[in-house]
């Protein structure tokens, strides 16, 4: 009995770090994306730089949680609930690498840019965009905190959103680089920046089934909404995955 107390207790000890580190990670990400999105409003090349230099940050935070994960699975052999929680912490911490990722791609772009002044229209809606998904995330965030489920399917619907948005600003540059052939080249790589954007929101959702998964114990069964149609524009975003 003692000993099971004590296993318990060193597995409790064990999630409260995970959850701390996952958390941080979190925020580390949050703060990659406001820096990478100011980066390309702003075409601030060394903001840019510095967006790159930061993303080994969250690189590193990453392999720290699955190490620690490992470690508790393979000494605590958790089961049932615990074992979840783990695996979704894993799913998790994947996913947020995965976001700063895809905030490093956008300020690559910015440096690409070169400083060239940026439509007000594409910049009104690369803000509108990067809002959206900066909201997501911050709320998918607090939602992993509090272990809300309903929460989490909310968050989890709100893609749809994001999906719309991108649509309909991937046909604006495409209308704007066709009427001004001399700014393809520009477009191109706001194209790109708003994929990042939208691939973004897919794994803030990706975050989202996880904490439904750790807090109900299965996953969510519903057709994931989307509204982004541009797959029929037959232009491929290559390296892009959710």
């Amino acid at each position: 009995m003692a000993m099971a107390e004590h296993t318990t207790r060193a597995f409790d000890a064990d999630l409260r770090d995970l959850m701390r580190m996952t958390a941080e990670m979190g925020g580390g990400a949050e703060r990659q994306l406001v820096e990478a999105i100011e980066a390309l409003v702003t075409l601030n090349r060394d903001r840019g730089r510095n967006v790159i230099v930061a993303d080994a940050v969250l690189d590193s935070r990453q392999r720290e949680i699955e190490q620690k994960a490992v470690a508790t699975i393979a000494v605590r052999q958790p089961v049932a609930i615990d074992l979840r929680d783990v695996v979704g912490i894993l799913r998790i911490a994947d996913n947020l690498e995965r976001i700063g990722d895809l905030a490093k791609n956008i300020a690559k772009r910015v440096i690409a840019l070169n400083g060239e002044p940026m439509p007000p229209p594409a910049l009104r809606g690369m803000q509108h965009i990067a809002e959206l998904a900066l909201n997501q995330l911050h709320d998918v965030l607090d939602t992993f905190a509090e272990r809300d489920g309903l929460k989490a399917v909310a968050i989890w619907r709100r893609d749809e959103e994001i999906d719309s948005l991108y649509t309909s600003l991937f046909r604006e540059l495409l209308t704007y680089m066709m009427e001004d052939p001399g700014t393809i080249a520009f477009g191109i790589h706001l194209l790109f920046c708003a994929k990042n954007i939208e691939r973004i929101g897919d794994h803030t959702t990706n975050i989202a089934e996880a904490i439904y998964y750790m807090v109900e114990g299965q996953a969510l069964l519903a057709e994931r909404p989307k509204a982004d149609t541009t797959s029929t524009s037959g232009i491929v975003f290559a390296g892009a995955r959710a």
